[in-house]
C-alpha cells in the first residue's frame, strides 16, 4: 500500500497509485447544496488536497474519479467550467509584500486561462479577472490558505494589520462578482470575524463548526478500519487510537489527522510526527504569558471558536484553531463547548514545549526528566523522584519565582506528571474527593497529594480519609501514598512522607 504522505495533489494520489480515502460523496452534497463556503482546520489535515480534487472534478478529469463514489453522480457532459486557483502558501508576499506579490499572481492566472488584463491596481486586476474569465462560462474561484499572510506575522502586529487590509480590499471584489461565480470555497487555519476580512460577502457559509464540514477533513475510524484494514492488523487499534485520534468539530465525530496516521502505519513507530512538521514557539509563549498550562475540560462559547483576532489574541482560540486543542463536548442548551487535547501525541508534544518555556529552556529536557521519574517510581525510590522534581525546580530563574511563586509550582508538578503520559492519571476523581496524581507502574499504585506550606501529615491524612487508594483494593500491586510538602519559600520540596495501604 502506497501511502501519499505529504502529496496534496488529487492527479498525483491517483495516478500514483496511492491509497485515497473516498470522500467524494461528501464533496458532491457540499456543491450541490451552496456556492460559498469556507472550512477552518489546522495544518496537515488535507484543505489543499480538497481543493485540488474540487479542480479537477470542474475542470472534467472524470478518468481521475473511477471507481470513485462521484464518478456515478456527476455530471460529466458538462462543459469543464474554468477554474481560478490562489494558493497562498505559493505567493513571495514575504519578499515581494503582500499587494505586488497578489497582483503578480492575479496576472499570472490570467495568462494562464487566456485572459489579457488591463488594469493595473490589484483590486481592479482581480476583478476584471472575474468578469473576464466568468462572463461566458461562471468561474470556480479556489483559495487555499486565505489566512497565511496573517498567520505568519502574529508577532507583527503592524505587519499582520497592513496585510489584513489588503486582504480584505482584495476580497471585497467578490460581492460584485457575484453574477460570474458558480463556486466558491476558501480554506485556511483560522477563521478571523467577518467584520475584520469578509464584511461584504455575506452569503460566505463557514462549515467549520457545522455538520457539512465535521468529517469533510480527517479520517474516521471506520475508514481506517476499512480503507487500511491490512495494515492495521499489525497493530493495537486501541493504542493507536489514543495516541492519533481524538480530533472533532461537532463533539461526537473523532477523526485521525491523516498525516500523522499515515506516518505510522508507513514507519509502525509510535512518534510525534505532526510536531515535526512545525514548531509553535510562539503560541507556547502565550501560554506561558497568560499562565495557561493545563488546558483539559477547558470550557468556552462559540466566540471563542470561530472569531480570531489577531491585535487580542485569546491563547483558547489560537490552540483550538491550530489543532492542539478540539471539542471534547457540546452542550447545545448552555451553548458551550468542552476542550481537550485531541490525543496522546498532541498532549505530550505541547506539554514537553510548555514545560521547557515554564523553565526557560534548561539544558535537559522535559521527556528525560519524566523517563527518570518513571524510572525511580518503577523501583520504588522516593528519594529519587523528590530530588529530580527539585532540581527542576532549582533551574527556574529566580526572577521568575519572585513573581509567581505559586503559580509555576502548580504548573511543574502538573505538566511533570502529566507528561508520564499512559502511566498517570492527574486529579483522580473519587467519591469523597481528587487525587493530585495517581501513578501506576507494573508493580506499584501511587497515590499522590501535595501541599504547598502546609504539613506532609496533612497530605497524608488527606490520602487515607479520602479514600484515594481504596477503590483499587482488588489490585495486587502494592498501594503507596506519598505526602509532599512544598516551600515557597524555599522554592522546593521541603519534606515528603509514604503510607503503605
Amino acid at each position: 500500500m502506497k501511502y501519499p504522505i505529504g502529496i496534496q495533489s488529487f492527479r498525483e494520489i491517483r495516478e500514483g497509485g496511492y491509497v485515497y480515502v473516498d470522500k467524494t460523496r461528501q464533496i458532491h452534497d457540499l456543491v450541490s447544496e451552496g456556492k460559498y463556503f469556507f472550512l477552518s482546520r489546522p495544518r496537515r489535515f488535507g484543505k489543499s488536497l480538497l481543493l485540488s480534487t474540487l479542480y479537477e472534478l470542474y475542470t472534467g478529469q472524470e478518468t481521475l474519479f473511477r471507481d470513485l463514489w462521484i464518478h456515478a453522480h456527476w455530471d460529466w457532459q458538462a462543459a469543464p467550467r474554468p477554474v481560478i486557483w490562489l494558493k497562498f502558501a505559493q505567493i513571495d508576499y514575504k519578499t515581494k509584500g503582500l499587494e505586488a506579490a497578489l497582483l503578480a499572481e492575479v496576472h499570472r492566472i490570467a495568462k494562464e486561462l487566456g485572459v489579457s488584463l488591463s488594469e493595473d491596481t490589484l483590486k481592479s486586476s482581480f476583478s476584471e479577472l472575474l468578469y473576464e474569465v466568468g462572463r461566458s462560462q461562471k468561474v470556480v474561484l479556489l483559495i487555499d490558505e486565505y489566512d497565511k499572510p496573517i498567520i505568519d506575522f502574529l508577532d507583527d502586529t503592524p505587519q499582520a494589520e497592513a496585510n489584513r487590509d489588503v486582504l480584505k480590499n482584495f476580497y471585497s471584489v467578490l460581492k460584485d462578482a457575484d453574477p460570474y461565480i458558480e463556486f466558491l470555497f476558501l480554506t485556511g487555519v483560522s477563521a478571523f470575524s467577518k467584520v475584520s476580512i469578509f464584511s461584504d460577502l455575506n452569503n460566505l457559509s463557514n462549515i467549520t463548526l457545522s455538520p457539512q464540514g465535521y468529517t469533510l477533513l480527517g479520517i474516521t475510524q471506520e475508514e481506517l478500519d476499512t480503507v487500511f484494514e491490512a495494515p492495521m492488523q499489525a497493530h493495537d487499534r486501541s493504542k493507536v487510537r489514543e495516541w492519533y485520534n481524538g480530533y472533532s468539530w461537532g463533539g461526537e465525530e473523532r477523526l485521525y489527522n491523516p498525516f500523522s496516521i499515515l506516518r505510522f502505519l508507513q514507519s509502525g513507530q509510535y512518534q510525534n510526527y505532526w510536531f515535526e512538521t512545525g514548531t509553535p514557539t510562539f503560541l507556547v509563549r502565550e501560554m506561558r504569558k497568560h499562565r495557561f498550562f493545563n488546558m483539559s475540560g477547558f470550557q468556552t462559547a462559540i466566540n471563542d471558536l470561530v472569531n480570531f483576532d489577531y491585535a487580542r489574541l485569546n491563547p483558547i482560540s489560537v490552540l483550538f484553531q491550530t489543532g492542539y486543542l478540539t471539542i471534547r463536548h457540546y452542550d447545545p442548551e448552555l451553548l458551550i463547548y468542552t476542550l481537550d487535547y485531541p490525543n496522546r501525541e498532541v498532549r505530550s508534544s505541547l506539554e514537553q514545549l510548555l514545560m521547557s518555556e515554564y523553565m526557560d529552556y534548561p539544558p535537559q529536557g522535559a521527556l528525560p526528566r519524566v523517563v527518570n521519574i518513571l524510572q525511580a517510581l518503577r523501583h520504588r525510590d522516593l528519594e529519587a523522584v523528590v530530588d529530580i522534581l527539585n532540581a527542576a525546580f532549582a533551574e527556574i530563574p529566580y526572577e521568575h519565582w519572585q513573581k509567581e511563586n505559586e503559580h509555576f509550582y502548580h504548573a511543574l508538578i502538573h505538566l511533570t506528571f502529566s507528561l508520564l503520559g499512559a502511566y498517570t492519571r492527574s486529579e483522580v476523581h473519587t467519591a469523597r474527593g481528587r487525587c493530585d496524581a495517581l501513578v501506576e507502574t507494573a508493580d506499584y499504585l501511587y497515590a499522590f497529594e501535595f501541599k504547598l506550606d502546609r504539613p506532609v501529615a496533612e497530605a497524608l491524612r488527606q490520602i487515607r480519609e479520602k479514600g484515594y487508594l481504596s477503590a483499587y483494593a482488588d489490585s495486587p500491586k502494592e498501594k503507596v501514598g506519598v505526602g509532599v510538602s512544598f516551600s515557597t519559600e524555599q522554592k522546593g520540596i521541603v519534606d515528603w512522607g509514604v503510607e503503605v495501604d
